[in-house]
């Protein structure tokens, strides 16, 4: 199944003394690298950055990943064209913000999780790594029913499970902001308010979306 296969994915050494011996200097990391870390420490002093920013963080990629992955396929499974449209913006928007999450986690030399459709994190817990649901996500029994979907079927199931997604992620906003001491970062701030702001005014787009394709089936 096509929708199946998108569900698989840092000084300077001393001098003669170490070269006498034949060994060769590590590679220094490149400039942009260092200056990348630099302001990450920068920030996180002004800003500093809690666990429940890191879980935030972490949790959000694979919950953008997962998006992007139910909407990559209105376009080959007979989506209206306003769906496609909505799909796209989804797309576009969350893929940019699943890049900045990795790169501020790589800079605070935190794990970066892979940007995973399941909808899942990886949580080590006493030593052992579980899988851990994001809020929100679809089961691997809805992402199959999703896949399998043509034409109007499609667009009322999207619709159904993209608002059970959003709600979710709006949820994980919450949790962040009523953490004490979390969401202060400036990067975290703001993509988690953003974040909150797209995925409101989605909810309420695709509500309606979903009440007018509901009423013209019943007028069917």
């Amino acid at each position: 199944m096509a929708g199946a296969a998108l569900l698989g994915t840092i000084a300077v050494s001393g001098c003669g003394a170490a070269r006498a011996g034949g060994a060769h200097p590590p590679s220094p990391a490149p400039v942009g690298d260092l200056a990348a870390i630099a302001r990450a420490r920068a920030d996180s002093a002004r800003y500093p950055y809690t666990a429940a920013d890191v879980h935030f963080m972490s949790g959000m990629i694979g919950h953008h990943a997962q998006a992007v992955a139910m909407a990559s396929w209105a376009p080959t499974h007979g989506a209206s064209p306003a769906v496609r449209t909505l799909a796209e913006r989804i797309v576009n928007g969350q893929q940019d913000e699943i890049v900045t999450m990795q790169q501020w986690l790589r800079d605070r030399g935190q794990r970066v999780p892979e940007a995973r459709a399941s909808g899942t994190m990886l949580m080590t817990m006493n030593g052992v790594e579980h899988e851990m649901q994001m809020p929100g996500t679809l089961s691997e029994a809805q992402l199959q029913r999703l896949d399998q979907a043509r034409g109007t079927e499609f667009d009322r199931l999207f619709l159904t499970f993209m608002i059970q997604h959003h709600r979710g992620a709006v949820a994980m906003v919450e949790e962040l902001f009523g953490t004490n001491g979390a969401g202060q970062d400036e990067t975290v701030f703001k993509l988690a308010s953003d974040v909150n702001v797209d995925q409101i005014t989605e909810l309420a787009r695709m509500e309606k979306m979903l009440s007018n394709l509901m009423t013209e089936g019943i007028a069917r």
